[in-house]
């Protein structure tokens, strides 16, 4: 950790992993996506790990959810990228794949979220556009965010890129990553850690050292602990009585004045 101007400047990837200033983003691990993954099953294995480690040391953890349109409401840009993901050239044949009550839509039972835990829903492929993300990280004055889900070359790469352009310090779980197209993907994975975003820094490669670099920051509650606190002393109110030759001069003044 380097300090300049009363800022600390993280540096090494356990500064960047401290659970204070870093939350966990689950990116589209959805139902309808993972079954396009050849290795869904496996992503899915080690996302668990992953919210595993992370609930243990009290991140903020977020979900994001692709989302369709009803066809009626879809626009020029949404037609087109439909027909390209479903290989049809006509829009007629565009079926909405991501409906809100559609079974694909649904988060993968395996990765449940939590009620404490967010869920973002979105039609752009940056988890940032369009949703309250950047606005519920900074309001927990959240620095880093680290990244897993799939896929890679859709939507996890312009994630990356958008966190460093909106100041967020991208830490991407690469282990964690899945992809549809393997050549796309390693692409995306170097742009991803090109100089632009600083990724190269805090590239995580495994889904082990997420997990160690999670720990090293995690205070146990032990009695050795609570015992560092130090607790003020009891102050006793003593009854503040005169001294006796106090009395006395209160008592001869008192006579004189009787007398007059």
């Amino acid at each position: 950790m380097k300090q300049a101007f009363g800022l600390n400047i993280p540096q090494a990837l356990e500064d960047v992993c401290d659970p204070r200033h870093l939350a966990l983003v689950v990116y589209d691990m959805q139902v309808g996506i993972k079954s396009q993954v050849k290795e869904g099953d496996a992503i899915v294995a080690k996302i668990r790990a992953i919210l595993e480690a992370a609930r243990a040391a009290k991140l903020r953890i977020f979900f994001t959810r692709h989302m369709s349109l009803p066809k009626e409401l879809m626009g020029a840009f949404q037609y087109r990228m439909a027909m390209m993901w479903q290989h049809v050239n006509d829009p007629e044949k565009v079926v909405p794949w991501f409906l809100r009550d559609a079974p694909g839509f649904a988060i993968v039972p395996e990765l449940q979220p939590l009620p404490s835990e967010g869920i973002f829903d979105k039609l752009a492929m940056s988890a940032f556009e369009g949703t309250p993300l950047a606005f519920a990280l900074r309001d927990w004055g959240i620095t880093a965010v680290a990244i897993a889900g799939i896929a890679m070359e859709v939507g996890i790469e312009p994630t990356v890129r958008q966190a460093a352009d909106l100041g967020f310090i991208p830490v991407l779980i690469t282990d964690a990553c899945g992809t549809g197209h393997p050549d796309a993907a390693r692409r995306s994975l170097d742009s991803a850690l090109s100089p632009a975003t600083h990724c190269s820094r805090t590239r995580i490669r495994s889904v082990a050292s997420f997990a160690e670099a999670g720990k090293r920051h995690v205070v146990p509650e032990t009695s050795s602990r609570r015992s560092t606190i130090r607790r003020p002393k009891k102050t006793v109110l003593q009854e503040s009585r005169p001294a006796p030759d106090q009395l006395s001069r209160v008592a001869t003044g008192t006579e004189r004045r009787n007398r007059r």
